[in-house]
C-alpha cells in the first residue's frame, strides 16, 4: 500500500506545477456580469482585471500576488447578499462593487460584519455611505448631488416648460427621480407629471401617448438606458420630440446604438470622464492596446482597486481596521486624480458634470 501511495504522490507532484497556486491575497469584483446591466458589469470586470494585473506586474502587495474573483449579482439584492455571505469563506480581503445600489446596500451590511472593505465604483444611493459602516467607501458620485445639478438646469432653462419626471421603480431610478423632484420643487418649479413606468418593456406607446397628450416638453428619466432609448424612438415615430434629460445610466454607448438620431441632444449628468486626466493616460493606453475603450465605470473600478492597494501598502498589513484607517486619513493618487475620503466614505472628487449626446458622441458640455 505504501508503494502505491508513494507512486500516487509522485504522480501528483508531476501534476501540481501545472495547477495555478492560490494567491496569498484574494479580492473580488462583484457586479452585473449578466442581465440587463451586463455592459456595466463588463466595464467593472475589465477595470478590476487590469488593476490586478498592474499590481502583480509591479511586484504584488506585501510580497504576495493578488488573485481576483469575478462574481455576478445581476443587480439582484438576494443574489448580492448570497455572494456577500459566500465571500468570507474564500478569505476575501476586499470587494470592488457592487454596481446597483439595491445590491450594494444589503451586501454592505454583511461586509461590515465580516470586516471586508467594500469600495463601489458605481452605487450612488446616499444611504449606502450615510447609513453604512466604517468599511464602506465609494469612488462614485451621490444621487443627491446628481439630482441637485439636474434640478438647477431644469429650473434655469426650462422654467416655462411642461416637465415630466419618470422612473422605473428601481432603487436607483425612483431614488434619483424623487431627489430631483424635491430639489426642483424647492427651487419653485413644479412638474406637470410625476409617474412610474414598467421597466424593461419593448412597447411604451401608451406612455408616449400620455406624455404627448399632456403636452410634455421635457422628460427627466430615472431608469435604464434601453428604456430611455425605446421611449425616445417610439416618441419620434409619432412625430413627438420632447427633450430628454437623465442620469448617469444614459452614459452607455448602447443608448445611442439603440436610439440613433432620436437621441440627438439628450442631456445627462455623469461624473467627470477620467480618460482625459493625465494620471490615467498610461492605463488608458494599455486598455486601447487591447482594442478596448475604457468608458463608463471601467476606470472607476480600476481606481477602487488602486486605492485599496495603496492603503494596504501604507498600512503595511492586510488587517482591515488598519487598512481602513489609511483609507479614512490618506490621500491617494489614482486614475481619477487625487482622492480623499470623508468620514462617510465618500470621495472629494469628482463632481457631476453635464454631457450631451451628439452625432453618436457623449460630449461634455
Amino acid at each position: 500500500m505504501w508503494k502505491f501511495a508513494s507512486a500516487a504522490l509522485a504522480a501528483f507532484a508531476l501534476i501540481l506545477p501545472l495547477v495555478p497556486a492560490w494567491a496569498d491575497i484574494n479580492i473580488a469584483v462583484v457586479g452585473p456580469m449578466s442581465g440587463q446591466y451586463q455592459q456595466f458589469g463588463e466595464q467593472m470586470r475589465r477595470g478590476a482585471v487590469q488593476a490586478v494585473e498592474d499590481i502583480n506586474i509591479g511586484g504584488g502587495l506585501l510580497g504576495s500576488t493578488v488573485a481576483l474573483a469575478v462574481e455576478d449579482d445581476r443587480c439582484d439584492p438576494r443574489q448580492a447578499v448570497a455572494i456577500a455571505n459566500f465571500l468570507p469563506g474564500d478569505e476575501i480581503f476586499f470587494v470592488a462593487g457592487h454596481f446597483c445600489s439595491a445590491a450594494s446596500i444589503p451586501a454592505s451590511k454583511i461586509y461590515e460584519e465580516e470586516s471586508i472593505i467594500q469600495i463601489t465604483p458605481a452605487s450612488t444611493d446616499p444611504k449606502l455611505t450615510d447609513e453604512g459602516g466604517r468599511y464602506i467607501f465609494r469612488v462614485a458620485g451621490r444621487e443627491d448631488r446628481q439630482a441637485e445639478l439636474a434640478a438647477h438646469l431644469l429650473a434655469a432653462r426650462f422654467t416655462s416648460s411642461r416637465i415630466a419626471i419618470l422612473h422605473n421603480g428601481s432603487a436607483y431610478g425612483q431614488g434619483l427621480a424623487e431627489l430631483m423632484k424635491a430639489r426642483l420643487n424647492a427651487s419653485g418649479v413644479t412638474e406637470t407629471l410625476f409617474t412610474e413606468y414598467e421597466p424593461g418593456q419593448n412597447d411604451y406607446s401608451d406612455l408616449v401617448a400620455e406624455l404627448s397628450a399632456a403636452g410634455i416638453e421635457v422628460m427627466y428619466l430615472g431608469g435604464h438606458y434601453l428604456e430611455a432609448a425605446t421611449l425616445l424612438v417610439q416618441s419620434h415615430e409619432r412625430g413627438y420630440t420632447p427633450q430628454l434629460i437623465g442620469g448617469d445610466m444614459l452614459a452607455a454607448s448602447e443608448f445611442w446604438q439603440v436610439a440613433g438620431a432620436a437621441a440627438e441632444g439628450t442631456l445627462a449628468t455623469f461624473v467627470l470622464d477620467p480618460r482625459s486626466i493625465p494620471n490615467a493616460a498610461p492605463v488608458v493606453a494599455r486598455f486601447r492596446a487591447q482594442q478596448y475603450e475604457p468608458e463608463g465605470f471601467t476606470l472607476y473600478t480600476y481606481a477602487a482597486v488602486q486605492v485599496w492597494s495603496q492603503a494596504v501598502l501604507a498600512a503595511g498589513t492586510l488587517e482591515p481596521a488598519k487598512v481602513t484607517e489609511m483609507l479614512h486619513t490618506r490621500r491617494f493618487k489614482t486614475v481619477l486624480g487625487d482622492i480623499v475620503f470623508d468620514a462617510n466614505g465618500d470621495m472629494n472628487i469628482p463632481g457631476y458634470v453635464w454631457y450631451q449626446w451628439s452625432g453618436g458622441q457623449f460630449l461634455r458640455r
